[in-house]
């Protein structure tokens, strides 16, 4: 058997999870590109009449075990009768006219012939995973939900205006979770043109200064423009300026990461960035944050001459007059 094969999956809207290999520990085993784990998991759904899997392993006596194909790969896949939780605990090749020492069908032979298919059982921890797998899982997929909503928010206002919509709740679509108002207004100066966002949210008093509720708030924020340091926070209320159109650009690049089902990142700030200096002396003591020359906000901390110097910073400093 290989162990680092071993998975467990409720539908095939829950995917598969496990850590394998150095990956991250609750990402989806769904992602890795293995056939017979592929196989499971088209194999078994919610209905037990649409299963397509072989029959059972006849050598296993102990446990049932279904069987399922894929190429020369072949696996056994068991079903606590408790939970109803589809388990890989199987795995192998199929080979030698199944008279080889390790082809799948015999190893599975020896095994139940010598109790050791027992321990092939998923243990303890691995069920504290699969809750861990799957509390992830439901996560991501809120956060999706909540980056296609700001998506079409933001779409409806790309060439400015307002458009208020609720965010989604993570367990009950009925309970209220939050609303936000998203507002984009084109500024044309004599000698600037920009476009200033400004978020406003209002989340349910339950989720008022917790974990989720921020977690929905910067989901919002980087789905809307990523860089971090770009957004100034006043309470519940968010701004922030960007070239005039970048929010057309936003969209079509948002489209693109949700269409792949993932959610976008954010954006950390990886430069050096011009500021007065009457601002650096009480805003690093105090980490507060400061406006820089390209119009974003950063706390003076980090030790500058060792970052990139930001190009429009940069660019602006140089048309000052000397």
């Amino acid at each position: 058997m290989q162990d680092d094969l071993l998975a467990g999956w409720e539908s095939p809207h829950a995917q598969p999870q496990a850590g394998v290999g150095g990956r991250d520990p609750l990402s989806p085993l769904s992602e890795l590109p293995h056939p017979i784990i592929r196989k499971a998991l088209e194999s078994f759904g919610d209905d037990p009449e649409c299963d397509n899997y072989v029959g059972r392993i006849k050598s296993s006596t102990r446990l049932v075990l279904f069987e399922i194909k894929s190429g020369q790969w072949r696996g056994g896949v068991w079903i606590d009768p408790e939970t109803g939780v589809f388990w890989l605990i199987a795995a192998g090749l199929a080979k030698g006219g199944h008279k080889d020492h390790d082809d799948f069908y015999e190893r599975v032979k020896r095994a139940d012939q010598s109790g050791e298919i027992d321990r092939w059982l998923p243990t303890d921890d691995d069920r504290r995973q699969l809750k861990r797998e799957t509390a992830a899982r439901m996560l991501t997929d809120w956060e999706l939900n909540l980056q296609r909503v700001v998506l079409e928010a933001l779409r409806t206002v790309a060439e400015g205006g307002t458009t208020a919509f609720a965010l989604p709740h993570p367990a009950d679509p009925a309970k209220r979770f939050g609303e936000c108002t998203l507002t984009v207004a084109q500024v044309h100066e004599p000698d600037f043109e920009y476009e200033e966002t400004v978020v406003e949210i209002d989340l349910a008093n339950e989720f008022c200064g917790s974990n989720l509720g921020w977690q929905a708030t910067i989901r919002v924020l980087i789905s809307i423009s990523p860089p971090e340091t770009s957004w100034d926070r006043f309470g519940d209320s968010y701004s922030t300026i960007s070239e005039l159109k970048s929010h057309f650009l936003r969209v079509d690049e948002l489209q693109a990461i949700t269409d792949r089902g993932q959610v976008a990142q954010s954006d950390p700030n990886d430069m050096a960035h011009y500021t007065h200096k009457n601002n650096l002396a009480l805003s690093s003591v105090e980490g507060l944050g400061v406006r820089s020359m390209c119009g974003i906000y950063f706390v003076p901390y980090q030790d500058h001459e060792s970052r990139p110097k930001c190009p429009v910073c940069e660019e602006r400093y140089l048309k000052l007059p000397t």
